[in-house]
């Protein structure tokens, strides 16, 4: 008895066809490939996070019909298995993605989206919560250089100085009117007043608003340094919305508002004074979104501009 063996099937590839209308491509590729990545939680530990990938190289051969695109998903599964994201990892991986057309592209672009988990302190009590932020990276690397990107959000509470300015009005014409024939007037009897329903005759408007933030980073440093982003402009705005919250924490929360009243304007300043002096940061431009409890629509400031003039690797 003799066994046959069939010899491999040649399976046909137009992909080696001559290409119609030939010309380069800027970038061929695939979106939204699901891919987990290891990322930093701002506490010593690595988090594992589901995320969304566009993976991409140009086509720089004018008369190939078109790139190994197989070759690119199959690479990215393993890309970042075991390691911890950092500028040097995705200057390889763009590097091996270059180097898995055979010649047929000189460039590569990866764009992973994900929602980056730090921890947050109550301000108060002894409580903590997980805070989740929408973030995007988007990594080029073209003629040898790498090209980074940061896109994240962040939400803070926003009290409006107007309505402050005329709630403050308000309650001092009611304490002008019930303590109109009061003499004489002690201390303990305008405090408790100022405790009672009495005391509070009109409430500045507050909100739920957010910080869409773009920086183009420096290259020059060994990790992204989204955490300590997010850490600074949470200080700068001072007013960031929290996630456990008992008692003690809501009067902490309402201190904060009253110490930071802020219109759009404001607190785009803010955004850009903490981005401006930050030296991992080459360019940045930031939108702030304050969703108005008193319109029906939103006040929005938009600002950009650059880091310092130059850079130093400390932190």
């Amino acid at each position: 008895m003799t066994t046959s063996i069939n010899p491999p099937r040649i399976l046909p590839d137009v992909a080696f066809d001559a290409a119609a209308a030939a010309r380069p491509l800027d970038w061929v590729g695939m979106s939204n490939i699901a891919l987990p990545l290891n990322v930093a939680s701002g506490t010593g530990e690595t988090l594992q996070v589901a995320a969304s990938a566009d993976v991409a190289v140009n086509l720089a051969k004018a008369d190939a019909r078109g790139i190994h695109m197989s070759r690119l998903y199959l690479e990215l599964q393993h890309a970042f298995t075991g390691e911890v994201l950092t500028p040097a990892g995705l200057r390889r991986v763009l590097q091996t993605l270059v180097d898995t057309q055979a010649g047929l592209s000189s460039a590569a672009r990866l764009v992973l989206r994900y929602e980056h988990l730090l921890l947050r302190p109550a301000l108060a009590s002894e409580h903590a919560g997980w805070k989740r932020y929408p973030v995007e990276i988007d990594a080029r690397l073209e003629d040898g250089h790498l090209h980074l990107g940061l896109r994240f959000a962040l939400e803070y509470s926003s009290t409006c100085p107007a309505s402050a300015a005329l709630s403050r009005q308000i309650n001092a014409e009611r304490f002008a009117e019930d303590f109109a024939d009061a003499r004489p007037m002690s201390t303990a009897v305008v405090r408790d007043w100022l405790a009672s329903p009495r005391g509070l005759a009109a409430t500045p408007h507050a909100q739920r608003s957010r910080a869409d933030v773009h920086v183009a980073l420096r290259p020059a440093f060994d990790e992204l340094p989204l955490g300590h982003l997010i850490d600074e402009l949470e200080r700068g705005l001072a007013t960031p919305v929290q996630t456990a919250v008992k008692r003690e924490d809501e009067q902490a929360f309402a201190r904060l508002n009253a110490d930071n009243l802020m219109f759009c304007e404001d607190a785009a300043r803010r955004v850009a004074a903490v981005l401006s002096g930050d030296p991992r940061v080459e360019r940045f431009d930031a939108t702030v979104s304050h969703f108005e409890s008193l319109h029906a629509h939103d006040a929005v400031a938009t600002v950009a501009g650059h880091g310092p003039a130059s850079a130093s690797p400390e932190g």
